[in-house]
């Protein structure tokens, strides 16, 4: 059974590269725009990983992180932050709501597979 992936940024062209990237690799794909979205997405599909934009309109990568967290299914589900944002500030901001890792934009799809890959191998999937 394919893992599923859900992609959570307010650029759709960006939330098109990262599922083609991850689609390529055989994995399947959940789309949303905003951490809102994503939750509502989240309560009707089981998620194996997140990869989520931090700045977002209605619900920011924060905010939608630790309340991801707040949920016995997701607590341990790794969760990767794709961003623009660069600063330890916003890493360590990050890492204490609860992601699992981080990637600064722009990115290589390799770059992206090579983060996906560890967490999807740590975990036994």
């Amino acid at each position: 059974m394919s893992k599923t992936f859900l992609i959570v940024d307010d650029s759709a062209s960006m939330r098109q590269l990262v599922a083609f990237t991850i689609k390529d690799a055989g994995y399947d794909v959940l789309l949303a725009e905003n951490g809102k979205d994503a939750l509502e997405k989240m309560s009707r599909a089981k998620v194996d990983m997140v990869i989520t934009d931090l700045n977002m309109p209605e619900m920011d990568g924060i905010t939608f992180i630790r309340e991801l967290r707040s949920k016995a299914d997701y607590k341990f589900v790794p969760i990767v932050m794709l961003t623009t944002e660069s600063q330890e500030a916003k890493k360590q901001e990050g890492r204490a709501a609860g992601a699992s890792g981080w990637i600064v934009k722009p990115f290589s799809p390799s770059q992206l597979m090579d983060v996906v890959k560890k967490f999807v191998k740590e975990r036994g999937q």
